[in-house]
């Protein structure tokens, strides 16, 4: 038997008793990730990416894991609620617009200790101080640098169009802004580098793609770590208590580590694994999280077609076949190309479909991480072959941030 037909088994006997569609998280595979991200950060704290988890028990169980400290967040709701229900630590990494939230914020000592808002713009500061609505309390404020590549003068851009501070001095600039202005404390630097973090660099039978993107990263990285460098001195020369440089992303958190100006890392989705980490020659994962959907149909017997219910749960991003999940156990099944994943039914293909009889789960990977949990109410964590606990997401606590 294979590692993946194993799986099949236990993933089966746990759920046994329960009715898909339903999405599990292996705690056996969510622990070996999580304790892999501690060794790529090499000493260095890892903050929680909620939005790749999405899942309150989860986030306290990682938490509660030497080597991991803090969660960021992504909406400034999110943040609030998280800080209410005793996380002491939140980074919104998004600047917000929400007035009714900046208000919230701004008038709590407990949620301005615990909360960080991201400003990349000083006229962020004037809506925030604008939705204060009475409330004076000092808001802890980072900054975001923009880490994409330019190249030919900026003519060529690789990487996300996210903050437009760039260079030290329009850092440092907008630095000095926040120190001049009451009611805002500068505590840290955020730098993502999705272009390297979030990029696979291992491309199946795209060999020349793979390359070019090994070499993109590889001047990336030198570039963004010259640059980061410039950036944290400039900044500190303005606001010398700085608190935390937050950098990174699963797949760059070893490189990003050994940045001296790094003081901590960004990581989420590598607890999960979902398929788009599949393509990675910097750390190898163990898929976590799953979802499963019952066949419900078969078409014909022996034809090697089954049909299950729903499946269509594309991701975020630009669309294209790698934004869909894909069928994962049985092993050997795919999607019928004339319709793929579908809203209420998906047709799977191949040999293994003549096996599964009515009711039968299939095991799907969705391709980014916490996007499944806007799908599900709830989680069932296995260990072993044994449910041990079923816990809320977000959505089970009647919480949809975005």
């Amino acid at each position: 038997m294979t590692a993946r037909a194993a799986d099949r088994a236990r993933y089966d006997k746990a759920t046994a008793s329960l009715d898909a569609p339903l999405a599990i998280v292996d705690l056996n595979a969510f622990d070996a990730n999580a304790a892999d991200l501690v060794r790529r950060a090499a000493g260095k704290p890892v903050r929680v990416a909620s939005k790749s988890v999405r899942c309150r028990a989860l986030l306290e169980r990682v938490l509660a894991k030497d080597g991991f400290r803090g969660i960021m967040s992504f909406t400034l709701a999110e943040s609030l609620w998280l800080a209410r229900s005793g996380f002491d630590d939140v980074l919104l990494a998004y600047p917000s617009a929400d007035r009714a939230a900046f208000a919230e914020l701004a008038g709590d000592p407990k949620l301005t200790a615990a909360v960080t808002v991201m400003v990349d713009d000083p006229t962020q500061l004037d809506l925030i101080d604008a939705a204060r609505a009475g409330g004076r309390e000092v808001v802890r404020v980072c900054l975001e640098l923009d880490t994409s590549l330019k190249l030919l003068g900026g003519r060529v851009r690789v990487g996300a169009r996210r903050s437009p501070l760039h260079s030290p001095g329009q850092v440092a600039e907008l630095a000095r802004t926040v120190a001049r202005r009451p009611g805002f404390r500068l505590v840290g630097i955020m730098a993502y580098e999705g272009h390297i973090a979030g990029v696979g660099d291992a491309v199946a039978g795209r060999p020349l793609r793979s390359r070019a993107i090994r070499l993109m990263q590889a001047a990336a990285r030198r570039e963004l770590a010259d640059r980061r460098t410039a950036v944290v001195r400039a900044v500190r020369a303005v606001a010398p208590d700085l608190e935390f440089v937050n950098g990174g992303g699963t797949g760059s958190v070893q490189h990003t580590a050994a940045e001296d100006a790094v003081t901590e890392i960004a990581a989420g989705s590598g607890l999960y694994v979902p398929r788009l980490f599949d393509n990675y020659t910097s750390f190898t994962g163990r898929p976590a999280a799953l979802f499963a959907q019952p066949v419900v149909r078969r078409p014909g017997v022996g034809v090697g077609v089954v049909t299950v219910l729903g499946g269509g749960y594309p991701a975020s991003g630009a669309a294209g076949a790698d934004r869909l999940p894909v069928p994962y156990l049985p092993e050997g099944l795919s999607y019928d190309p004339q319709e793929g994943p579908g809203e209420v039914q998906t047709p799977l293909l191949g040999a293994p479909a003549d096996d599964l009889l009515l009711g039968d789960k299939v095991w799907f990977r969705h391709a980014k991480a916490g996007e499944l949990c806007e799908r599900f109410d709830v989680l069932h964590l296995i260990e072993g072959d044994t449910v041990t606990a079923t816990v809320p997401t977000y959505r089970g606590e009647g919480r949809t941030f975005l």
